[in-house]
């Protein structure tokens, strides 16, 4: 074989934006020899993602990721962009980590011999996340700390708050991706970032209305209305908002809980305080992970009444998504009792999909699956749950439908009124 005849093509380009699909193929092969297609990244914290798989040239040396089918290693069958979301931590229980969106995420893909091991091809694609002429300004505006995404081009756009995890501060990532998308997008952290306090002892709303305050003040905002994404403790943090605070339009929840965790929330006079988990639910797993799916109580009972969100106050839309397969907690069982509350008001701006199979930190499209991890709040690492191949599915139909329901709800004809 002719190794210098051999070429790895990333079409359209090696350069792309992360959530976008790329075409992976292997010119000058000899007819119908089997190939290993390897990926490789390096994520910020220096922890090492990698996925393989195991192709047959056809008749002309062609191996086309697109539409030949994988015959075994990290996935099988047709997968355009098996390579990308099948890549696996080679630390355990590791979540890939982006800290600064200036620089890409570098995935190197290398075409082997089956049967010597040599390497006969390779490519990096360069996977960004900020579009050409998008502004990413740094924010330290009174109390509030986080990231403004400013996308290029003739604006008013719509504006969203972004939420993250109880341990990830903020994620620059997805805020960025979306203001690709044609939103200001202020990526907000609220605990742990900065000089934000680590180990809060209470969480303020009057800190995020500020938030929604300066983000509503920018002259690259229209309004009326803001949007909120959020996820996992956050989602908790966004109904709170949701429903206290006037202006906000549409509200995201991705896996979250319908009532107040882990620290209690004040606004004015009152306190919404947190479950108190039930730990005769919490059980180790045969590998030694902690299983904390069935941690929480039913918000519904009356003696936790007083952790429940007022979400029939919030005239916002809801987009309530939710994996069947999350073992963080219940998602579907609080997204179900939320929407039960909505209900018994008469209200019925919002929607409820389910992920099957997917877990619990639904990120954006080609984001590796993070089955297990360090939890921040418990201390230890746990099972997230979730099959990387339901799970990748599950995170592309979510970002199709975030984008269309903010465009759907913030636009001029929005009447918010929470």
């Amino acid at each position: 074989m002719a190794y210098s005849q051999i070429r790895l093509k990333i079409l359209p380009s090696v350069r792309c934006l992360f959530d976008k699909l790329v075409q992976v193929r292997v010119e000058g092969l000899t007819p119908h020899k089997q190939v290993q297609l390897r990926s490789r990244l390096v994520d910020d914290r220096g922890c090492v993602f990698k996925a393989s798989a195991l192709y047959k040239a056809n008749e002309t040396g062609q191996v086309d990721v697109c539409r030949a089918p994988s015959l075994g290693g990290s996935y099988t069958g047709v997968e355009p962009m098996g390579l990308f979301w099948a890549m696996a931590p080679e630390t355990p229980h590791s979540k890939l980590l982006k800290k600064n969106v200036l620089s890409p995420t570098l995935v190197e893909i290398e075409a082997m011999s089956a049967e010597t091991g040599e390497l006969l091809a390779s490519e990096t694609n360069e996977r960004g996340y900020m579009t050409e002429g998008m502004k990413r300004i740094p924010v330290r505006e009174g109390r509030i700390r986080g990231v403004l995404f400013i996308p290029p081009g003739e604006g008013p756009f719509p504006g969203i708050v972004d939420l993250y995890t109880f341990g990830g501060r903020l994620t620059e990532p997805r805020a960025s991706l979306l203001a690709n998308k044609g939103f200001v997008v202020l990526a907000l952290a609220y605990m742990g970032y900065e000089d934000l306090p680590k180990n809060p002892k209470k969480l303020d709303l009057e800190y995020f209305d500020e938030a929604v305050t300066y983000l509503r003040r920018q002259p690259e905002v229209k309004g009326p209305g803001i949007g909120i994404i959020s996820i996992s403790h956050s989602g908790g943090v966004a109904l709170f908002m949701s429903s206290f605070l006037s202006g906000i339009s549409a509200t995201v929840c991705i896996n979250g809980c319908n009532a107040n965790t882990v620290i209690p929330l004040h606004y004015k006079d009152l306190i919404i305080p947190p479950l108190t988990p039930v730990l005769k639910n919490i059980k180790f797993t045969d590998s030694g992970l902690l299983y904390v799916r069935n941690g929480l109580p039913d918000p519904s009972l009356e003696k936790n009444r007083a952790s429940q969100f007022p979400i029939e106050r919030a005239s916002c839309h809801f987009l309530f998504a939710v994996s069947e397969d999350d073992h963080n907690w219940n998602s579907v069982f609080f997204a179900n009792q939320a929407a039960a509350t909505l209900r018994s008001h008469g209200k019925e701006s919002f929607q409820v999909v389910t992920y099957p199979k997917a877990g619990h930190f639904l990120e954006v499209p080609y984001m590796p699956h993070c089955p297990s991890g360090f939890h921040a709040a418990v201390g230890s690492e746990v099972v997230f749950g979730g099959e990387p191949k339901a799970h990748s599915e599950a995170q592309l139909d979510l970002w199709e439908r975030v984008q269309q329901f903010f465009k759907s709800h913030l636009d001029n004809k929005s009447r918010p009124t929470c």
